[in-house]
């Protein structure tokens, strides 16, 4: 079989896709209250931040729904009915934005590519 050339484009819908992918996995399950949301933001903008390829990222999380999630003992676990992200890659001169929120309509939160802009 034929190998494809991998594009520039493609590499950088690629980069935004497993960095949603990977931040969602990983901060799941996290345990957060009212007082931490907002720590909890920048931990994962700063930890996504490192990975290469990102140039912005920013997070959201749904204080409402963390109020009403509370256990008896004051906090509750992220979910990602909660996360509302925002992610640009950019790989030779391809920028990429790529979005995670919940879908009220699908019950799902659900991760897509918003533009691809070449900056050339």
């Amino acid at each position: 079989m034929k190998e494809s050339v991998i594009s520039p484009r493609d590499r950088a819908v690629f980069e935004a896709g497993i960095k949603l992918g990977a931040l969602y996995h990983q901060f799941t399950t996290t345990p957060i209250s009212p007082i931490t949301i907002e720590s909890a933001e920048r931990a994962i903008e700063e930890s996504v931040s490192l990975q290469p390829f990102v140039r912005s990222v920013s997070v959201r999380i749904d204080r409402e729904m963390v109020r009403s999630s509370l256990n008896e003992y004051g906090y509750c676990e992220l979910n990602g009915k909660m996360l509302d992200v925002r992610l640009t890659t950019e790989l030779d001169h391809t920028i990429v934005t790529a979005k995670l929120s919940y879908e009220k309509k699908l019950g799902y939160p659900l991760m897509k590519i918003v533009s691809i802009e070449d900056e050339r």
